[in-house]
């Protein structure tokens, strides 16, 4: 389902997170299928591949109701305690009005001029600058920002960066990703799991019944032939799951940044300070602590994929090329903050010469010295 425009683009969201949660049964069923036979293997090594995959099927249909279930509990743990989740990894806390008056008035703006609800405000105490969106629904939506961010932007950028995140609220982008994550959280765990299970069992194929005690060698050899490849067919349907897992969560389209960003240019009818707002955000938004998961949902992802191709976020240097093309705004270049010259290779150095002596013969002209001041002899 294409999406062409802002409002299309909300319809295509939701529709994909619908494909995304039939996605995760699926996931999770071959995750069941490949499991099933791991274990038939570890019960039984003298079989054949048709054996163990008949009984794998049979195993898949008796826990189709058990792993239907678990999976549905776990999109209801996430759906209900995602929030608390990602705060106890981000330390986020709400604020009010009174506690962040500028944050709070701001926010309440944008969301008066569309007629939204106003989301939750949370601060995450950290000098990265960075901000991000989560929730399922109307009750659950929120929005992070770090206090670099509160520091380091002014009333303008910071409303462009609201309406960046308000966008991701009203597009649906926080809740398709919320889903994506589920899918990958469910996948990933189940994958580890098995897979530990397996270096546990010590790769003794035949469950107490190792091959080796078999009475004829032939055998031995058909036996453990069929069984070798079935373990590999089912760990190659557990990292095929893993990796399709993180597909779905790294591939979604990052056309949602770029839309999240004319939102906010919609809403505030000011481009440059979207623009500029991620000139100063460029290369500092990294979240200590943060799993990738919550770097995904935030305004910039500086965590690249290999030479781009998994990247979560456009670059910046695109993002604001396209401000620039379609919403006329004006590129000042990487923006510094007063916060880099803390750096130690930021400040100047001072092991060089010293500075050349002022001018006159006792000091500056422009400032003489006192009469109470000794001038300067020829030895100091």
């Amino acid at each position: 389902m294409a999406a062409y425009g802002l409002y299309t683009h909300i319809a295509s969201n939701k529709f994909r997170s619908m494909l995304l949660l039939a996605g995760l049964f699926v996931l999770i069923y071959v995750m069941v299928f490949a499991g099933a036979l791991i274990a038939e293997v570890l019960l039984n090594s003298n079989g054949s591949v048709a054996y163990y995959l008949n009984a794998a099927t049979y195993d898949l249909i008796k826990a189709l109701p058990v792993a239907t279930i678990g999976a549905a509990l776990w999109i209801v743990v996430a759906y209900f305690f995602h929030q608390k989740m990602i705060d106890a990894i981000t330390g986020g806390q709400d604020v009010t009005r009174q506690r962040q008056p500028r944050l709070y008035n701001l926010l309440e703006n944008l969301c008066i001029s569309r007629g939204t609800p106003m989301p939750k405000l949370k601060i995450m105490e950290s000098d990265a600058l960075n901000a991000f969106a989560t929730g399922l629904n109307v009750r659950q939506y929120s929005i992070t920002v770090t206090t670099g961010l509160l520091r380091a932007l002014n009333d303008d950028e910071m409303e462009a960066v609201l309406g960046h995140e308000l966008t991701h609220i009203r597009n649906g982008d926080v809740q398709l990703m919320v889903v994506a994550v589920i899918i990958a959280g469910v996948v990933g765990f189940t994958a580890e799991l098995f897979f530990r299970m397996f270096i546990n069992s010590g790769f003794n194929l035949g469950g107490g019944r190792s091959s080796r005690s078999s009475s004829s060698s032939s055998d031995n050899k058909n036996s453990g032939g069929g069984a070798v490849i079935v373990v590999i067919i089912a760990v190659a349907l557990i990292a095929l799951a893993w990796i399709l897992s993180l597909v779905v969560r790294l591939a979604l389209s990052r056309s949602r940044e770029l839309l999240a960003d004319a939102g906010s240019v919609e809403l505030t009818k000011n481009p440059d300070a979207m623009i500029s707002a991620l000139r100063k955000i460029e290369n500092r938004g990294e979240l200590p602590g943060a799993t990738s998961a919550v770097m995904e949902m935030c305004i910039d992802n500086p965590r690249e994929g290999f030479a781009d191709l998994f990247a979560t976020h456009p670059s910046v240097d695109s993002r604001v090329a396209a401000l620039v093309r379609y919403a006329g705004g004006r590129d000042p270049g990487r923006l510094a903050l007063p916060s880099d010259t803390a750096d130690p290779a930021a400040l100047p150095d001072d092991t060089g010469p010293p500075a050349p002596p002022r001018s006159g013969p006792w000091n500056d002209a422009s400032n003489p010295p006192g009469p109470w001041v000794k001038p300067a002899g020829p030895w100091g």
